[in-house]
Formats: C-alpha cells, structure tokens, sequence
C-alpha cells in the first residue's frame, strides 16, 4: 500500500490536481475537511465527537482526525494507496502518522509538496473567492493568517519529510497541466 502526503500552501493547487492523481494512481482520496463532515454525517462516534466539539466553538483535537484517517486506512479496499490532503498539518501529526502506519510496517511513500511563491498564494486565493465565491477566502487579513499559520506551523514538516527522504518538491507555478505532468513525472518514479 502506498501513501502520499499532499503538501503545500493555500492556493497551491492542491485541490485542483488531487482527482488526476487519485484516478491515475488508482488511490483513495483522504481529505481531512471532507472526512470530518463525513464522519458528522454517518453520525459515527468519532463523528458526534468532532460535531460537539465544532458547535463549541472549538478545533477537533487531533486524535480524533487521526481516529478518523486510521479507521478509513482499516475500512477503504480495492484501492492502492491513499491520498492524504490536509494531513499531517504539524510535525506532531506527521509523528503520528508515522506511529500509525508503522504498527502496520508500513510508511509514507511520500511527500508531494506544491510550491508556489506567497504574492502567487494571495493572487490564487483572491481569484478563487471570486470564482467560487467563497467570503471566507475574501478577506485579505483571513488569507494572510492562513499564510502565516502555515509557515509557523506547516512549513516545517518540509524538513521533516526531507530528513526522512520522503520529501519530493514539485513546482506550483504553471498551468494545471504543467503542473500535473510534473506532479506524474515524479510520482511514477515511486
């Protein structure tokens, strides 16, 4: 089983070229917004769990999104890998990760890291508040703290990944296709 961490800032493109690399790649796709809402949903345990805590005004603690991945790492079948976007976001999390494949002997096959300039991070996200009409994404003061909470916080899972060897950084800027085709040249090398 393969699995790759889908990294990089806001805007970078992640979202946009994860169905080309879940579909060629034959993964499932693991997105922690997407998974949370799910869980909610399905009324699961883990579920009520986050929904009490979000309707107080409060953040999902991570063990309760790790429960969420590791149940859906146990329950997902026919695939040949996963897919995960929007975690790990900390260095404790990517820890976490570790510990949970690793029970398993298994490991992160990789991390594939968009990367696009911060003035091309605002651009893309003010374009994408128009386009999809998203107010939160409107907000100049919003869009400059989720820059600056992934540089203090995400950003440092770069080294992370590097220090593992798992670190594979692939150039954001350039149209969709540009930048999927780099994303396939270095991800059929795994």
């Amino acid at each position: 089983m393969k699995y790759y961490v889908l990294f990089g800032p806001p805007g970078a493109g992640k979202g946009t070229q994860a169905g080309s690399m879940v579909e060629r790649y034959q993964l499932c796709h693991l997105s922690t917004g997407e998974l949370l809402r799910s869980e909610i949903s399905a009324g699961t345990p883990l579920g009520l769990q986050a929904k009490t805590l979000i309707e107080a005004g409060n953040l999902v603690p991570d063990e309760v999104v790790e429960g969420m991945i590791e149940s859906k790492f146990r329950s997902v079948k026919n695939v040949k890998g996963f897919l995960l976007d929007g975690f790990p976001r900390t260095i404790a999390q990517a820890e976490a990760l570790d510990a949970m494949l690793a029970k398993n002997g298994e490991a992160v096959t990789a991390c594939v890291s968009l990367m696009i300039p911060d003035a091309l991070i605002h651009e893309r996200i003010a374009h994408r508040a128009n386009i999809e009409g998203r107010a939160d994404d409107a907000r100049p003061e919003v869009v400059e703290n989720r820059v600056k909470t992934y540089h203090a916080k995400t950003e440092p899972l770069i080294e992370f990944y590097r220090k593992a060897g798992r670190y594979h950084e692939i150039d954001g800027v350039g149209t969709i296709e540009e930048v999927r085709e780099r994303i396939f040249t270095e991800m059929d090398k795994f």
